[in-house]
């Protein structure tokens, strides 16, 4: 049974299917955190909302991870107290520190280069991976598949906006911690779902950070007071895609080489414009050849990557 399951989600088509449709979903959030900003009438430059929004995001998606893998499993997913450092540890990268400096660069940083920055964490993923944790080899073809999806993610994201190189800690370099605090979860959730239920581990470490991230966004003059039910649905959804995506990538993770699945997320901000475009009529940012383009230097660097293994040349002495 088990190596039934293993060999399933070690399927080359499995893994693509299960990792778009994970990227889709983050792609999405996109413009449903737009919208929720909207709806619960949370200004641009209010970081301290923002904290409290997304703290209640995550706390509902550890909520409903839990649910749903306890509903699956028929069992009620509950940690050994050997797990618990691992859960903070992971909720401490993947939500804590991700969001409070995602939140607070944004806030002195362009969203162009944001998100740009944020495209360079699968590269960061992978050069965790190999070169701090030792999980697998970095080679010239995971080098190259790497700097193909990044460029990629630099055209999709630089189309008709404007573009200069001033740069600073607060804005640009607490963006690129926090897309380094993401690439460490990804590698520690590799570690830790050998030893924990990954679904476990991601339920947990939802509810521990979703608590951090409302104590903080209160205690720090955060409030949200306009609700309405489109907001609810909206919360709902981004806390639902939380749980699904994030719990989909742990498992894939946990059977396949952080790279194989890394490589996938270059898609996501791919995603974000196309739904950006589709549902809050974002046309003027991006040309239809150039979204064409980036997607397909996504896609040759996802090859790239993914390709069956050949000759290759690894990077290590």
């Amino acid at each position: 049974m088990v190596k039934g399951k293993r060999k399933a989600l070690t399927n080359p088509v499995v893994v693509s299917l299960m990792a778009v449709a994970c990227c889709a979903l983050w792609g999405s959030a996109f413009p449903g955190i737009k919208a929720g900003y909207q709806l619960f009438q949370i200004a641009a430059g209010d970081a301290k909302a923002q904290i409290l929004f997304a703290g209640f995001r995550f706390f509902l998606a550890g909520i409903l991870t839990l649910l749903i893998g306890s509903a699956a499993g028929k069992n009620v997913l509950k940690p050994r107290k050997d797990s618990w450092k691992r859960i903070l540890t992971l909720s401490a990268f993947q939500t804590i520190l991700q969001y409070v400096l995602f939140y607070i660069g944004l806030a002195h940083a362009s969203g162009v280069k944001s998100s740009v920055i944020e495209g360079s964490g699968v590269f960061v993923t992978i050069l965790v991976s190999c070169l701090v944790f030792r999980q697998e080899r970095l080679t010239v073809r995971k080098i190259i598949g790497c700097a193909l999806g990044f460029a990629g993610v630099v055209l999709v994201n630089t189309g008709g906006a404007g573009w200069n190189f001033s740069m600073s800690f607060l804005g640009e370099g607490f963006v690129f911690l926090s897309t380094t605090a993401a690439a460490v979860s990804s590698v520690l959730i590799k570690d830790y779902s050998q030893k924990d239920n990954p679904v476990m581990l991601s339920g947990y470490q939802f509810l521990c950070g979703g608590l951090f991230l409302m104590a903080l966004g209160f205690f720090c003059g955060g409030r949200i007071t306009h609700v309405t039910g489109k907001g609810l649905l909206i919360l709902g959804y981004l806390a639902f895609l939380s749980a699904a995506a994030y719990s989909l990538w742990s498992i894939l993770l946990k059977y396949n080489p952080v790279s194989r699945v890394a490589i996938w997320g270059f898609t996501n901000p791919v995603f974000g414009v196309v739904f950006s475009m589709i549902f809050l009529k974002e046309t003027k940012q991006v040309q239809g050849l150039q979204l064409l383009l980036a997607l397909l230097l996504v896609c040759l660097g996802i090859y790239t990557v993914n390709r069956p293994a050949g000759p290759d040349v690894s990077t290590e002495k």
